[in-house]
């Protein structure tokens, strides 16, 4: 069954100081690395959804399939829906949602939390100490109500704690950091 990647890049990296999705990583632009870790575990389609300088980011990167979110600056809340509702017309049926700032994921921590995707699935990556994030997956059943759910800078995180009950876990942090790039004191974390 087909497994969609959904790319949140739309942000302006406000505490950075530049939108995330330019900066330099591996030879090319965080963004261009983040859609091919999808794209490398195998997801179809990869949407990747931009805001903050989205003209720029299109000019310099590789991109697949892009959604430009107006409302980027409301938050990631407003990404979430623009990309999801970009996947509805598409077969996958469930997505696999992650973040720009996030250099260390790997397309094994993709594969691993989509390995059972189906429309119901609900899953999350655990991370070493405890910690649960992304990648995320979302089965389609789940879309809508993830959409409706996501407002400001929350994401599907209500959503799925409203649903803890489905909720998955699959350890992730023997084949992928989830440490995010949110200053430039953490550029250290970035191959340029």
């Amino acid at each position: 069954m087909a497994t969609a990647g959904l790319l949140l890049a739309a942000g302006a990296g406000r505490r950075y100081g530049t939108p995330k999705a330019l900066l330099a990583h591996r030879g090319g632009l965080l963004v261009e690395h983040a859609a091919g870790i999808l794209a490398a575990a195998g997801c179809d389609p990869v949407v990747v959804v931009l805001g903050a300088a989205a003209d720029e980011v299109r000019a310099r990167a590789r991109l697949p399939q892009v959604v430009h979110n107006e409302a980027w600056s409301t938050g990631m809340g407003s990404s979430l829906r623009a990309g999801l509702a970009a996947l509805v017309p598409s077969p996958a049926v469930a997505t696999v949602v992650t973040l720009v700032d996030m250099p260390g994921l790997t397309p094994a921590a993709v594969r691993r939390v989509a390995r059972d995707a189906t429309a119901g699935a609900l899953v999350v990556a655990g991370h070493r100490d405890g910690r649960q994030g992304h990648p995320v997956l979302l089965g389609r059943d789940h879309w809508a109500g993830a959409a409706r759910s996501a407002v400001g800078d929350r994401g599907a995180r209500d959503y799925l704690r409203a649903h803890r009950d489905l909720l998955r876990v699959v350890p992730c942090a023997d084949v992928a950091d989830d440490s995010d790039v949110d200053r430039p004191e953490q550029a250290g974390l970035l191959d340029a």
